[in-house]
C-alpha cells in the first residue's frame, strides 16, 4: 500500500515538473521568436464594436498594444482621426486589430438597406413634396438641415425663415403620391417623399411642431437641405420681409 502511495506521489511530481518545463519552453520560444523583431503599435478591439458605430466613438472600444511588425494587418488604423465621418460596416469582435477596411461612408451602409439609429435617438417621419427635399437627392444615410418659415400667432411680427436643425441623419426615404385638387377643382397628384430621421427627444418635439404646421397648410413652411462634411453652417439668422435685403 505504501509503495502505491509513494508511486502516485512521484507520478504527480513528475507530471507537474513536465508541465512547468513545457510552459517554460513555450515562453522561451515566444521570446526567441520575438527577439530581434521590430514591434509596431496597433489598436486592438477590447469590446465588440457594433455595426454602424461612428468612427468618432471607436476610441471607447479599443486600446493601443504592440505586435511584431510581420503580424500587423496591412490596413491597420494608425490614427483614429482617420475614421471621422465613417461607420463600421459589420460587428468588429474583441481581439481583432482595428482595420480601415472595416469602415465605410454612411451612404455605403445605407445602400445595404440599413442605417442604424444612433444610441439615445429615435426615428420620426415627415412627408414633403420632392421640390422641398432637394429634388429627391436626399437618401438614407444623408445628413440634412431643416429650414422653417413660421408666424407667431397673435403677434404682429412678420413671418420669419431660419434654420431649425443641422446635421440630421436620414435613416429611410420612401416615395409616394398625394391626391389634391387644382384651382378648377380637378384632381391631380403630386409626388411626395416620406423622410425618416433620427433625433433626440426634444428635437422630435420641435420637428413634429414644424411638420404639424406644414401639414395644416398654415403658419409653418418646411424645406430640407442636403449637407455634407464641408458644409459651413455659420452665418444663420432669421429672415423676414424687413431683413430680406440685409
Amino acid at each position: 500500500m505504501k509503495t502505491r502511495i509513494i508511486g502516485a506521489v512521484v507520478a504527480v511530481i513528475i507530471a507537474a515538473v513536465g508541465a512547468f518545463l513545457l510552459i517554460s519552453y513555450v515562453r522561451g520560444a515566444d521570446a526567441r521568436a520575438a527577439e530581434g523583431a521590430e514591434l509596431t503599435e496597433v489598436y486592438i478591439v477590447q469590446e465588440t464594436i457594433p455595426r454602424g458605430t461612428a468612427g468618432e466613438t471607436v476610441k471607447d472600444f479599443v486600446k493601443l498594444d504592440t505586435l511584431p511588425e510581420r503580424n500587423v494587418a496591412a490596413d491597420n488604423v494608425t490614427n483614429l482621426d482617420d475614421l471621422a465621418g465613417l461607420v463600421s460596416d459589420a460587428d468588429i469582435l474583441s481581439g481583432e486589430q482595428l482595420q480601415s477596411a472595416r469602415f465605410v461612408n454612411p451612404l455605403e451602409l445605407a445602400a445595404q438597406g440599413d442605417v442604424p439609429v444612433p444610441e439615445g435617438m429615435q426615428e420620426v417621419t415627415i412627408t414633403l413634396p420632392v421640390n422641398r427635399v432637394v429634388g429627391g437627392k436626399v437618401t438614407a444615410g444623408s445628413e440634412v438641415g431643416m429650414v422653417t418659415t413660421f408666424e407667431r400667432p397673435g403677434l404682429a411680427d412678420p413671418p420669419q425663415t431660419q434654420f431649425a436643425f443641422h446635421d440630421v441623419l436620414v435613416t429611410n426615404v420612401q416615395r409616394g403620391t398625394s391626391a389634391t385638387a387644382d384651382n378648377a377643382g380637378e384632381p391631380e397628384t403630386a409626388q411626395q417623399l416620406m423622410v425618416t430621421v433620427a433625433l433626440t427627444t426634444h428635437q422630435v418635439e420641435r420637428w413634429v411642431w414644424a411638420a404639424e404646421g406644414y401639414e395644416r397648410g398654415v403658419d409653418v413652411g418646411v424645406w430640407l437641405t442636403l449637407e455634407n462634411a464641408a458644409t459651413d453652417n455659420g452665418g444663420s439668422s432669421p429672415v423676414s420681409g424687413s431683413t430680406f435685403y440685409e
